[in-house]
């Protein structure tokens, strides 16, 4: 058995033995639910290796903390409050209680937040929000989840790709695609992307579908403005400014979320534009006020509280050999504020 110059982890463990991490932990805790035979294995393996268990790491593995951890990028986004909104609810179910926390789409603080929760013995933890295009960015916090899965925690997470753990994955680029081909059937051309950072993986997967509709239908998407903001309500307000200053013969704005579309209809409405009958507007997320604004808002329906309850789904299930992923697809659904290209 080849041993390394670094410590032994439960991981290394679980890998000699051919058993999961899960597994590997009860048998050195003397948990009952595995046999006499496969815990001997364990245990064979663990001395050789020179492995020695930590107290947190078996209160990790055992799930003996009741808590759940949920790292979100802004609890007041309606997306995400309604996500935590079906993370709560399974949770109540379960007898656990949960702990939320807040990065503003800060990846430091993220990982910050997560080292914080670990610190705090959770017995798993959930993280919901867009990764990071750049790898080196997405690089911290897909190492602190590894760590904190290979201690025994249980770790999911919502819209996110590149971590190695359980997901639920909405369908970003579909959506794009679908709300973009709705918008292009109305007869726009004179077409602006209004949208949050490019950095996000979620805006770029989503930018992507709108530029799969556009190349199909014969246009360039490098014609078609991208004004990027906050991924906000005061986002969508600043970029309708820009758009009146730099594209004033506009006549749809893409929204890559229902924040920034509801942002646009304010501006627009305050500008004296009238929706859908100069501008068209249409949004993503379908959050819970999208049907009763003024016009009701066309948007992309991803069930946000269903996906909060998948990921703690995942999260409470036995771990897996492989990280599984639930993909969940996104709904058009069609409202007052996309009309005709006026002519």
């Amino acid at each position: 058995m080849v041993r390394t110059n670094r410590s032994p982890r439960l991981i290394d463990v679980a890998h000699a033995s051919g058993v999961s991490i899960a597994t590997a932990s009860r048998a050195l805790s003397g948990t009952p639910g595995v046999s006499d035979s496969v815990a001997e294995k364990v245990r064979q393996a663990a001395r050789e290796l020179g492995y020695v268990a930590n107290l947190h790491a078996r209160s990790l593995a055992s799930g003996s903390t009741a808590t759940i951890g949920l790292v979100v990028h802004e609890i007041g986004d309606p997306y995400f409050s309604e996500i935590a909104s079906g993370v709560l609810s399974l949770a109540a179910e379960n007898g656990r209680t949960v702990q939320i926390c807040h990065t503003g789409r800060d990846p430091e603080a993220e990982v910050e937040q997560v080292r914080s929760l670990v610190a705090n013995r959770v017995g798993a933890i959930l993280i919901a929000g867009s990764g990071f295009v750049d790898a080196s960015v997405e690089a911290p916090m897909r190492l602190e989840v590894q760590r904190y899965a290979e201690a025994g925690g249980r770790v999911a997470v919502v819209g996110r790709h590149h971590l190695g753990v359980d997901s639920v994955l909405p369908d970003n680029r579909p959506g794009g695609r679908a709300v973009a081909e709705h918008i292009l059937g109305l007869g726009h051309r004179r077409i602006v992307v209004v949208s949050g950072t490019l950095e996000l993986t979620t805006v770029a997967d989503r930018l992507e579908g709108v530029r799969d509709a556009l190349q199909a239908a014969g246009l360039d998407p490098g014609d078609i403005p991208v004004l990027q903001g906050p991924f906000t309500r005061e986002g969508g307000r600043e970029c309708i400014r820009r758009m009146l200053a730099d594209h004033p013969r506009t006549t749809a704005v893409i929204a890559l979320n229902d924040d920034m579309a509801i942002g646009c209809l304010s501006q627009l409405r305050s500008s004296g534009v009238s929706v859908p009958g100069q501008v068209s507007v249409s949004g993503f997320d379908d959050v819970a006020v999208a049907q009763d604004l003024s016009p009701g808002l066309t948007t992309v329906r991803l069930p946000m509280a269903e996906m909060g309850a998948r990921a703690l789904t995942l999260a409470l299930k036995e771990p897996g050999a492989r990280a599984r992923r639930q993909r969940v697809p996104a709904e058009l659904v069609v409202r007052d504020s996309t009309g005709p290209a006026p002519r």
